[in-house]
């Protein structure tokens, strides 16, 4: 199902998270980690444009899909670090684990996130790689659509999100636009895309299982890197708790009237 474009992947992806990691420790910044994470996909998506044994089509609309969005993430992660140095995360690792924390950051922060990567991938390599029909199809179309969908959810929320804070929003909760019917519309616009681009693989020949990609995704960002990551620390943020009773968490949803 996969040819060569799995292994492929994997070995590419293994050299790339080693050379980040030298790098890293050579700026004393791991935060490029997360900047490498949509050229990752792009990385896989463009060996399986070149390797995959789908037809042509399928190859190049996962490519297309995938560029596009990885792309603007990495601009949009590049942006916002710029000038800020080391994110908090891993300056408290640093602390945490000191001289040790070079071997460390090889396992838990690049070689992990190689890894995950590879699993979240697997729709595109099989999409990719699999057996299918020459033409596009409604698979094909319904899950461009669906990307489409989170894509444009995460870019509009991020954008909204980035004028807030050129505008003098830090230290103030934001409540506008696609925030005021969730308070992590970004990372919905991301579930949603990765589910329609599993779309795109179970629409081939015995692609469903791929179906453990999306949930990763989904569980990730909700549970792991995303939303409880980001609620932890805005807790104590004036005026969150008031945002947070009323607005949903994840799904965008009709802000709930006041209790009481």
């Amino acid at each position: 199902m996969f040819g060569q474009v799995a292994p492929a992947a994997g070995a590419a992806l293994l050299v790339a998270m080693l050379a980040l990691w030298g790098l890293s420790l050579r700026r004393r910044d791991a935060s490029i980690a997360d900047v490498f994470w949509g050229p990752g996909f792009l990385l896989v998506a463009g060996l399986g444009a070149w390797l995959g044994t789908a037809p042509l089509a399928q190859r190049l609309l996962v490519l297309a899909l995938v560029a596009v969005w990885a792309v603007r993430l990495a601009l949009h992660i590049g942006a916002r670090s710029r000038g800020r140095g080391e994110d908090y995360r891993y300056r408290e690792m640093r602390a945490r684990h000191g001289a040790r924390f070079g071997m460390v950051s090889l396992f838990s922060v690049f070689l992990l996130q190689g890894a995950l990567l590879w699993v979240v991938a697997l729709p595109l390599m099989v999409a990719q790689s699999a057996p299918a029909p020459a033409r596009l199809g409604l698979w094909d179309l319904a899950g461009a659509l669906l990307w489409a969908t989170g894509f444009l959810f995460e870019a509009v929320a991020d954008r909204q999100l980035a004028l807030f804070r050129a505008r003098g929003g830090p230290g103030r909760v934001m409540d506008r636009g696609l925030w005021r019917y969730s308070r992590h519309p970004n990372y919905f616009g991301e579930a949603v895309l990765w589910w329609g681009l599993f779309l795109l693989a179970a629409g081939t020949a015995g692609g469903g299982w791929t179906i453990v990609a999306p949930l990763l995704m989904t569980f990730l960002l909700l549970r792991v890197s995303g939303v409880a990551l980001l609620e932890r620390g805005m807790a104590q943020r004036p005026g969150w708790a008031e945002y947070a009773a009323r607005t949903s968490a994840f799904v965008p949803l009709p802000p709930r009237p006041p209790r009481g």
